[in-house]
């Protein structure tokens, strides 16, 4: 658990008391998709689960389990959140996204991961619910050169054709 006094782990200036916990308790929600995924952010480093579900869209919570979800949150050391940039999600919007960059580390392993996503939210009953997210990765590598056919001559030089070389 994290204590009311410490800075929140979603990366704002307050504590934690001041700022995510009210809406781990229930005490209020959300207002938009950013400080919804903030506070989902502390939720996992202060291993408040039930606050994970209930902030979940619930057409998507059929398929949490629950007790992997705790463990997963509680055997991780949360690192820190940037927000990249945030679209929609206004008073007016019933859908809005969220790009961020999650880092954490795997207590068991001591692997540390950086987990970039596009979270998208939706607005249901006037609050905001995560709905999903897609991870955001490196660009594929592209080949600048040209290939090399089977039966073109390997580029190793060898004379040979490319199939019966490196091919």
């Amino acid at each position: 658990m994290i204590d009311n006094n410490s800075a929140c782990p979603c990366g704002s200036e307050a504590t934690y008391g001041a700022c995510c916990q009210d809406f781990h308790r229930k005490v209020r929600w959300p207002e938009n998709p950013e400080s919804l995924m903030r506070s989902r952010y502390s939720a996992f480093a202060a291993g408040e689960t039930a606050f994970l579900l209930a902030s979940l869209d619930p057409s998507k919570r059929s398929g949490v389990n629950e007790k992997e979800l705790s463990e997963w949150s509680k055997g991780s050391e949360w690192l820190g959140l940037r927000v990249i940039g945030t679209e929609n999600g206004g008073p007016e919007d019933s859908e809005g996204t969220v790009e961020f960059e999650a880092h954490y580390r795997v207590k068991e392993s001591g692997e540390e991961v950086h987990h970039h996503e596009l979270a998208t939210f939706r607005r249901r009953d006037g609050q905001w619910f995560f709905h999903d997210g897609k991870i955001r990765g490196q660009e594929p590598i592209q080949n600048e050169e040209a290939k090399v056919g089977r039966n073109d001559p390997c580029p190793c030089g060898s004379g040979k054709k490319h199939k019966k070389c490196c091919g």
